[in-house]
């Protein structure tokens, strides 16, 4: 099965995230996606807003080619939503968590959120 027809599943997103396989995470999106990131840096009242696919593809690089492991724990899957958490770590021993949240619409991400935080 090729990335860009791959059914989105936790298992399937745990594949993508644990392998740092920026490509087919990007396959996952809708082409108008949205991809919100909540953290101490973008605030609720103010979080970034990643719109488009090509742009996310481009922030999925960027975080994949970052010298960190990715280990996606737990998820959880209602109707068209999506859940799951996730723990990174640096070679240096910073660690970072994320919560996300994610909307499917025609077999694709259509939204989703990250709430993060991270060692300072």
């Amino acid at each position: 099965m090729s990335t860009s027809t791959m059914e989105v599943t936790g298992a399937a997103l745990k594949s993508a995230i644990e392998s740092r396989n920026g490509r087919m995470l990007a396959s996952f999106y809708a082409d108008d996606a949205m991809l919100r990131v909540i953290d101490r840096n973008n605030p609720p009242s103010r979080p970034r807003e990643i719109r488009g696919q090509p742009a996310i593809a481009t922030f999925f690089d960027d975080i994949c080619s970052r010298a960190m492991t990715h280990e996606v724990a737990t998820s959880v899957a209602e109707g068209n939503h999506l859940a799951f958490t996730q723990a990174c770590a640096y070679p240096d021993g910073a660690k970072v968590f994320c919560l996300a949240m994610v909307e499917l619409s025609g077999g694709k991400i259509a939204r989703q959120t990250i709430v993060q935080a991270w060692d300072e």
